[in-house]
């Protein structure tokens, strides 16, 4: 049984307000919240009645639910800075699918554990991924400890290869409960109508999430009006594709009506600025879809695109950016920003009120923030110097599912240098010297 207990903290709950507890005490049994309080005496009750408890002196230090990341190719990371400063389709048809045909399914879950490394490092203790032969990845996300919402993705190309491997690591899963699996076409251009089909009905016999790019680029939404006459949004929705256990990653050229359809049907909409900004995208009209009542979460895009997997800079990208487009200063405030890569997350996930919060009967997905640093004081707002000042650096524990995977900065049950040399000769490898 793990007995974990936080005392002395700045608590930032993300319960409903920006209100901190500004020295509280954490109690945690198994994978569950047990308390939350800002009174002394119960951390005393909770260690007579949990003696052999591991306490963490959190004095100085900020505690709050761990980040959420929505969108991700986690195991590109062994394409990092391999094709920088390229439009998108090209980007895509002369660089990327070219490496990813060389890849093997090792490599991926190579790939995958350097990203998975690089995100308990850096505060994230839940992402939703997108990539291939993610029903190799599954073993990998359960012995590292992170939770993940696996999305096997897949092309008119290799669908009837994909399918099949949906079934399996639904299987391989099961009774795993940090990790989901979900039906992940590439997107509206790339996939047929039929194909679209046969992955939704799967999906919906196996009771998963879907997950596609939407309305990425204007090239995208000028193929799909070639082909089918419509807009990527209006098109999925002819085919019933858009509904809450919908996740669409992107959604940057779209319209009013659409924004009222995304929030309308309950689809997520994953919002990746940095992605967008390096691949000169475009920008996605958070502030509208947020004042339309859509769900929007924050994500970092793959870490070919981005070029990294640290959402702290992710937070501060999407409240700047949206401030800049909109000429309003008063555009998606830090705590808004903090929500969606907590709360909301958690929702796109289908664990409201589980994830993304600190309260009793929560699961225990916490990270420590070192306060003590020169760019984090003084601490006139807590919340703005976590979005707008806070780095991945700063996160010093994380827990997930009442389990300590990162303690002091280091990455328990992981040897970095020996993962380092196995992805730097997997890319020799494929790419040649």
């Amino acid at each position: 049984m793990s007995v974990l207990l936080f005392t002395n903290a700045i608590i930032l709950p993300m319960t409903g307000s920006d209100q901190l507890i500004p020295c509280g005490c954490v109690g945690v049994v198994n994978n569950r919240i047990s308390f939350v309080s800002a009174d002394p005496a119960a951390a005393v009750a909770f260690r007579l009645a949990h003696p052999e408890a591991r306490e963490f002196d959190c004095r100085g230090k900020l505690l709050m639910p761990g980040l959420i990341d929505t969108h991700c190719h986690a195991a590109m990371t062994l394409q990092r800075s391999y094709a920088d400063d390229i439009p998108l389709m090209e980007w895509l048809n002369e660089r990327i699918w070219p490496f990813e045909a060389r890849q093997t399914a090792d490599d991926v879950v190579l790939g995958m554990t350097l990203g998975i490394a690089e995100m308990l490092l850096g505060g994230v203790t839940s992402f939703v991924d997108m990539y291939y032969f993610e029903n190799r990845c599954v073993e990998t996300v359960d012995r590292l400890g992170i939770r993940a919402m696996l999305g096997c993705n897949y092309f008119d190309s290799n669908i009837d290869e994909v399918l099949p491997q949906i079934e399996e690591a639904v299987r391989l899963a099961e009774g795993r409960d940090r990790i989901r699996i979900a039906a992940a076409p590439h997107a509206p251009y790339t996939v047929s109508a039929d194909n679209l089909r046969r992955g939704k009905e799967l999906a919906d016999k196996l009771g998963l999430h879907r997950m596609i790019h939407i309305a990425e680029t204007q090239d995208e939404v000028g193929i799909v009006r070639r082909q089918y006459g419509t807009t990527p949004v209006r098109y999925l929705d002819s085919l019933g594709w858009l509904d809450e256990r919908t996740i669409g990653a992107h959604c940057v050229w779209v319209d009013d009506e659409e924004i009222g359809i995304l929030a309308e049907r309950g689809v997520t909409v994953s919002h990746n600025p940095q992605s967008n900004m390096k691949i000169s995208s475009g920008v996605a009209p958070v502030q509208k879809m947020l004042k339309a009542g859509a769900l929007v979460t924050v994500a970092t895009d793959g870490p070919c695109s981005n070029n990294d997997l640290d959402m702290f800079e992710e937070l501060r990208t999407a409240a700047f950016l949206q401030k800049s487009a909109t000429a309003d200063p008063l555009a998606l405030p830090a705590y808004e920003v903090l929500r969606m890569a907590t709360v909301n997350g958690a929702r796109a996930m289908g664990r409201e009120g589980e994830l993304g919060v600190i309260r009793p009967g929560a699961l225990a997905d916490l990270i420590v923030i070192d306060l003590q640093k020169p760019h984090l004081q003084p601490l006139h707002n807590v919340v703005s110097n976590v979005v707008y000042c806070g780095k991945a650096a700063d996160v010093e524990t994380v827990v997930v599912d009442g389990r300590v995977v990162v303690e002091e900065r280091r990455l328990l049950g992981v040897d970095l240098p020996q993962l380092f040399r196995d992805a730097a000769a997997a890319v020799q490898r494929i790419v040649g010297k």
